[in-house]
């Protein structure tokens, strides 16, 4: 979990709460937190009260966005930052078209992987 910076803040277009994310997924808000640490979601602190948030895109009315946690995974191997991982994913990217997190949320999950897999050759 790591403080937002504005210029990720401007790249990622909506954010949820860690309880509206436990209310959409159907679990407690302690597993969603559990989701966090084991970096199958993303989490920063925003906002006044700096409680955590979680991108939009990430969630697919009750579930995980497919493709999503083996993404993360792949960049987290290739030695990205939370930070980096959030701004490659809304970063447009001409070749796909669209952002990587729009990619996922299309089920073009095979797609977002391949790139990812490139940025570590």
């Amino acid at each position: 979990m790591t403080e937002i910076d504005a210029k990720i803040d401007a790249l990622v277009p909506a954010w949820l709460t860690v309880p509206d994310i436990a209310e959409m997924l159907g679990v407690e808000v302690t597993r969603v937190r559990q989701l966090i640490r084991e970096g199958q979601l993303i989490a920063v602190r925003r906002g006044e009260n700096r409680a955590l948030h979680v991108p939009a895109a990430f969630i697919d009315e009750d579930k995980v966005v497919k493709g999503l946690v083996g993404t993360l995974t792949l960049l987290r191997d290739d030695g990205f930052t939370a930070e980096e991982m959030l701004e490659w994913l809304f970063t447009p990217d001409p070749s796909l078209p669209g952002t990587p997190a729009q990619a996922l949320s299309e089920n073009r999950g095979t797609e977002v992987k391949r790139r990812a897999q490139a940025l570590a050759v």
